[in-house]
């Protein structure tokens, strides 16, 4: 099974080029959603976050995202705490997904994580597709964003790395803001381009780091 990596900075194009994936019959795990999961009530990060971020509680036994966001954007040291805490639980949760599709037999699969570079999550990728945008245009949809303001998103364009680096360090490039059928049609140059292809991430580059933690326990 090949594992095929979807990236981009914020306000890329990135959900829509992983729709495309999906309406091509390529199962898509989407990072942003599992810590949605995470932190609704009974979500498996609301303790720990809260525990940590108290401030962050949204009422209802849930994390509230614009609340934990507010909290940590600009506090490195505070970010950090919270990548700590939700890092490892997301990909527990991918793991989960790719054991299900693996079982089911799909050879190719794509997983939607926004922080793929900067978590150092490359090895666990067999292929990496980075969508990227015009700056304008990046900067254009991220501010019709509810509660976006021109600070916040150069502090989250400060978190992440530039999108030229992105671009160089992937092996394929969607070029996102023309008109839909040539995002369509990248998207499908590279499901033909990954074809046959074998997979060698996983399970081994997805296992062996719970191996080692269960051995140092």
């Amino acid at each position: 099974m090949l594992v095929l990596g979807l990236t981009g900075s914020i306000a890329m194009g990135k959900s829509h080029a992983a729709r495309l994936f999906r309406a091509m019959g390529v199962p898509v795990c989407d990072a942003d959603a599992l810590v949605h999961d995470l932190f609704r009530p009974g979500g498996a990060a609301v303790a720990p976050v809260l525990a940590a971020f108290p401030e962050a509680a949204d009422g209802a036994g849930g994390v509230d995202r614009a609340r934990l966001a507010r909290r940590v954007l600009g506090d490195r040291p505070a970010l950090r705490r919270l990548e700590a805490i939700v890092h490892p639980l997301v990909r527990r949760a991918q793991r989960r997904f790719l054991e299900a599709q693996c079982r089911a037999g799909r050879r190719l699969v794509v997983l939607d994580v926004p922080l793929l570079f900067e978590t150092g999550a490359e090895r666990r990728f067999d292929r990496i597709v980075v969508v990227s945008a015009h700056p304008l245009l990046q900067e254009q949809r991220a501010l019709r964003r509810p509660g976006m303001t021109r600070e916040r998103l150069a502090l989250l364009r400060a978190e992440q790395l530039p999108d030229a680096v992105k671009r160089r360090r992937a092996d394929f490039v969607i070029a996102s803001g023309f008109d839909r059928g040539r995002t369509a049609a990248a998207v499908a140059r590279i499901i033909r381009a990954v074809r046959g292809e074998p997979g060698r991430a996983w399970p081994r580059a997805w296992l062996v780091g719970e191996h080692l933690r269960a051995r140092s326990r």
